[in-house]
């Protein structure tokens, strides 16, 4: 019997790429609105955006699946979007208690999110409601649209809404940072003096760096390769390497200085950019730490929809990179 030769791990990783790339363009003008549908259901800019870039994974996935055309991809995102969200929900409430919990909101936060005061209904709803109201309230999806992106009935939808819209407003509480000052202070200073060295100093060999939607890098020596290193384009690269000439006008072509800001009771890194008009964030980076080590770093360079909310919420100037660094295919 003969053999059959096994594909190459990189060619298969180059079809993945294209496949992937491709879609993200397709699918580039519905980020704003998926992102502000997250956004809704998780109540914070971190887990919206991990919502999204989870969406749009298993998106892609499910479009391979497919035999038919999708003829609303709007409403089938959302669907995407809201059946991931609702399963992470149920499991959640399956790991309190495997009796199941009773439908309670949950204790709400001693503090008011500006940004939220028109939605503060929505904390009190179970995953359904939440997702109803959301969908029929706020997106203005039709009765019939929203029954069938949360694959039920408009008669069950009609129920949903009307719980949902009788219930009292609650907050719900938002994950903190537990990374401590010093090390984020540490960090600043290396990064500002561009000192790589400490940096990485200030690592474990198992740290892992995420471009948000892009790549994921493991371990410091892999950040720190002039090639394709995140950490060292960050520090020694300008936005040009990386942005579409028409996202970059004014830039002045410098690196980042990164500055420490408190952020709903969290430490993010703001990296600011020298542009014609003054400075521009244009990255807004978390970073996770144990006994005072960094475990790891997420960079949302590529989250405008994120850079936005947080920028727009610490009332600073910002500018978009867009979704992606590759150009559009004709």
């Amino acid at each position: 019997m003969g053999t059959v030769d096994k594909p190459k791990l990189d060619s298969q990783a180059e079809l993945a790429k294209a496949a992937w790339h491709r879609f993200v363009e397709t699918f580039e003008p519905l980020r704003p609105d998926l992102y502000q549908y997250c956004r809704a259901l998780t109540r914070n800019a971190w887990d919206a955006e991990d919502l999204v870039q989870d969406t749009l994974a298993r998106g892609l996935v499910t479009l391979g699946c497919l035999f038919q055309e999708i003829e609303n991809p709007r409403a089938w995102l959302f669907r995407v979007a809201s059946n991931l969200w609702i399963d992470r929900q149920r499991r959640k409430r399956e790991e309190l208690s495997p009796d199941g919990p009773p439908d309670v909101p949950a204790p709400h936060a001693d503090y008011i999110e500006t940004r939220d005061s028109g939605l503060t209904l929505i904390g009190t709803l179970s995953p359904q409601e939440r997702a109803a109201v959301l969908l029929k309230d706020v997106f203005e999806f039709t009765l019939e649209e929203t029954a069938a992106v949360l694959a039920t009935t408009p008669g069950a939808i009609k129920a949903a809404l009307h719980r949902g819209r009788g219930k009292l407003a609650e907050r719900e509480p938002i994950e903190r940072g537990t990374v401590s000052s010093a090390v984020l202070d540490a960090f600043c200073d290396a990064f500002n003096a561009r000192d790589i060295d400490r940096l990485v100093d200030l690592m474990l060999e198992t740290t892992t760096a995420e471009i948000v939607g892009i790549a994921t890098e493991y371990g410091p020596r892999k950040m720190r390769r002039p090639d394709t290193g995140s950490l060292y384009h960050t520090l020694f690269s300008p936005i040009s390497h990386a942005v579409t000439p028409e996202l970059r006008a004014g830039d002045r072509g410098g690196t980042p200085r990164i500055e420490r800001r408190e952020y709903h009771d969290e430490p993010v890194l703001l990296c600011w950019y020298d542009h014609e008009d003054g400075p521009v964030v244009r990255d807004v980076v978390r970073v996770g730490a144990e006994d005072d080590r960094i475990t790891w770093i997420r960079y949302h360079f590529f989250s405008p929809d994120v850079l936005a909310d947080v920028c727009g919420e610490l009332g600073v100037a910002w500018r978009s990179n867009g979704y992606r660094y590759w150009p559009m295919e004709n």
